[in-house]
């Protein structure tokens, strides 16, 4: 039953988010820093999901294979690689570490 509460409390909660950002005004979404707070908020949490992912074991913080991974994406990024390239390039150094580490 506890269950069912949350998933119905959570589906009321994500409605009147909606509702909230349909009901707000033209001229508040036009300000400037309000653009550029859009604009960079995504960012932001991509970068809080993927640094909790990356160093977060339950309540402690560990420094694994894939820190190595992010490292490694985080270089080729810096040198201007595709996307499929960072991607591969974090996913082999991961795989490869930990496959030394045992």
């Amino acid at each position: 039953m506890n269950i069912w509460l949350a998933v119905v409390l959570t589906a009321v909660g994500c409605y009147a988010v909606k509702l909230a950002g349909l009901l707000v005004p033209g001229g508040v979404l036009e300000r400037p820093l309000v653009r550029r707070l859009a604009a960079l908020l995504p960012v932001a949490l991509l970068a809080a999901l993927t640094a909790q992912q990356t160093f977060a074991h339950g309540t402690s913080l560990v420094i694994d294979a894939r820190a190595a991974g992010v490292g490694a994406a985080a270089l080729a990024l810096l040198l201007r690689a595709p996307f499929l390239v960072v991607v591969g390039a974090a996913v082999l150094v991961t795989a490869g570490v930990r496959a030394l580490a045992g």
